[in-house]
């Protein structure tokens, strides 16, 4: 028994990562912000942050990362 599981434990590590995309359909809302069709994938990313208070830099910007994606980060006062 413990043979097949060190078996399938290294044919878990050996298999790649799943790679995934997100889409947002209509009338999609974070935060009680719209961020209705929007695309993410590994080159360009989302990342999003909630505040109770108003955030220092509101808002949305552009990151470029170190293996040459971009990341998308916003910063919202939740509305709600």
């Amino acid at each position: 028994m413990s043979r097949l599981s060190a078996a399938l434990a290294l044919a878990l590590l050996a298999t790649p990562s799943a790679h995934a995309e997100v889409h947002f359909g209509r009338n999609v809302y974070i935060g009680g912000h719209d961020v209705s069709h929007q695309t993410f994938n590994r080159h360009r990313r989302g990342e999003y942050h909630l505040y109770r208070a108003q955030p220092r830099h509101p808002g949305c910007v552009w990151r470029r990362n170190g293996e040459g994606s971009r990341t998308k980060v916003c910063r919202f006062k939740t509305l709600r």
